[in-house]
Formats: C-alpha cells, structure tokens, sequence
C-alpha cells in the first residue's frame, strides 16, 4: 500500500479504535451532537497494516484513544506491532488491568521527549474512584511508563477536579486540568475560535482545512471530530492501498454542527497556546 506521508503542518494523529467506553460521563465530548458510535471495527492486524503505512515525525507520535482505547480486543497487539519508527501515546480512563499491561507493554516504545507524559489518564470523579486510579498510575510510573492525569474542569466538578489535583500532586503525580467544551445549563464551555460555529441553530457550507489525521474504528479517515462522531462519510480509508493524505480545503456543509474539539483555541503538542484543530473559510461562489 501506499505510504500516507503527514504533512508538515499537521499537529495531531488520532487513532479511535473504538468508541465505545467503560464509562458513561454526561458531558462526554463524543456525544456533543448524533451518536455515530455503532460501526464496524478493525481487527488488531488490520489496524497494525494501516497504521504502519503513516511516515510521522518524532515530534508526532500516534495517538490511540476512543472511547476507551483498551476495549479493543487488539489492543496490546496493536501496540507491541506499530512499527519502531513510529511514536505512541495512549488516551485512557486507565480502567484496564495495570499489571496485565505492565507484563506486556515495553515502557519504552511509549515514551518521548515531550513536555508532557505520553499516557494521558482521564478523572471523571462522577464514575471513578481517585485513590486506587492514582495507586495504578503510580504502579505504572515506578514501571518504568511515562503518565499523568488529566481532569476535566466541567462547571459542576470544579471542586472535586482541584482536590483530586492536590492529591495527586502530593503523591509527586503529573496533574493538569483540561477546559470543559460542550453545553452546560443553557451555556456553552470552552474558548471557540469560530463564532457560531457549534450553536446548533442551523448549517451552512464553507471552506474547512484540518491539521489532524482522524482515523475513525472503521479505519475511516475523516475531515474533522464532527463527522467522526456524527456518523458522516469519511474522506478515505487507511485499509485502501491507493489512499493519499490530502493537505487541502474542504467543502463543508455543516457550519454551526461543528464539534467544539475542532474549534477549541488551545496548546499545540509543543504546548504553544493560541492553535485550532481546522482553518475554517467562507465559500466564495464564483
């Protein structure tokens, strides 16, 4: 198959080997619009031929999340078989079984130079229990894995997110906080770049450009966080031997659907503030 290069400006690869989740969080992101989540999945082995296919960089490691990524039943597989040249990171709710992992897993084919850990663990306190996560995230630490957790500062688990940052940063664990997006009584979170752009009043068409590879459980490859989600086509499919990554504008005809993941001004992965997943244009008619 042909190899799928990254473009230079390209700041994020997302591998959704599932979107299914252990946990069921009101305001999961996932869900901000439709639920598109019933779809078929790669195997392990098809997910390791597509993946291997990507040329990355250092500096952009592949980024293995869901959903909950561990509900895949490839998962070590599909971790133990990414080819060396390509970097891995994992986004988790860590509900798997640590030692399991541990016996399994080489620490060092998920760690980099990065200023932040490459297992990025999530604290919903509504659905999970602080003291034995922050236990399992230790286990793994002192094993040798780069981890920290990350809390979600959602208006009614402010209290809670600050009090499980104490903790943890008690225990010497990596904490940070990460801004709520989405709805919340009547009011919408999250520092958006495009006006409008998520209100749900309605759609219109305009030019949008993404700076991620968005890989959906289907190995679909989609324009942005919204049409994953959604249920929308896909542009192309990493299991097709002639698909090419595509550095270009897209028309799009779901202005005002978009999901705020895709407009959320934020840190880049060097961590410089102020970058957007998409560019997002006006359409010109001629």
């Amino acid at each position: 198959m042909n190899p799928l290069i990254i473009p230079d400006n390209y700041n994020y690869i997302a591998v959704f080997l599932t979107l299914a989740c252990n946990l069921k969080c009101a305001y999961c992101i996932n869900r901000f619009g439709m639920d598109g989540s019933a779809r078929r999945h790669l195997s392990g082995a098809e997910w390791v031929e597509g993946l291997n296919r990507i040329i990355s960089r250092d500096d952009l490691p592949l980024t293995l999340q869901g959903g909950e990524p561990s509900l895949h039943r490839g998962f070590i597989h599909i971790l133990n078989n990414i080819r060396p040249g390509l970097n891995i990171d994992i986004l988790t709710n860590l509900q798997f079984d640590g030692d399991d992992f541990i016996r399994k897993v080489d620490p060092e084919r998920i760690k980099r130079k990065a200023p932040y850990a490459s297992i990025r663990v999530s604290y919903h306190p509504s659905e999970m229990a602080l003291e034995p996560l922050a236990r399992k995230v230790m286990k793994l630490r002192d094993a040798g894995f780069s981890i920290g957790i990350w809390g979600v500062m959602h208006p009614s688990q402010e209290d809670d997110i600050l009090k499980a940052r104490e903790y943890c940063r008690n225990l010497g664990i990596d904490f940070r906080l990460k801004e709520f997006l989405g709805e919340h009584n009547g009011r919408m979170y999250g520092t958006l770049k495009y006006e409008g752009a998520c209100d749900r009043k309605g759609e219109r068409t305009v030019l949008c450009k993404t700076t991620e590879l968005i890989i959906g459980p289907e190995g679909g490859v989609y324009r942005c966080h919204s049409d994953l989600y959604e249920g929308r086509p896909p542009v192309g499919d990493i299991s097709d031997p002639a698909f090419r990554i595509e550095d270009v504008f897209r028309v799009c005809d779901h202005y005002g659907q978009c999901n705020p993941c895709d407009i959320k001004v934020k840190t880049d992965r060097f961590q410089q503030s102020g970058h957007t997943s998409v560019e997002i244009r006006e359409l010109t008619r001629a």
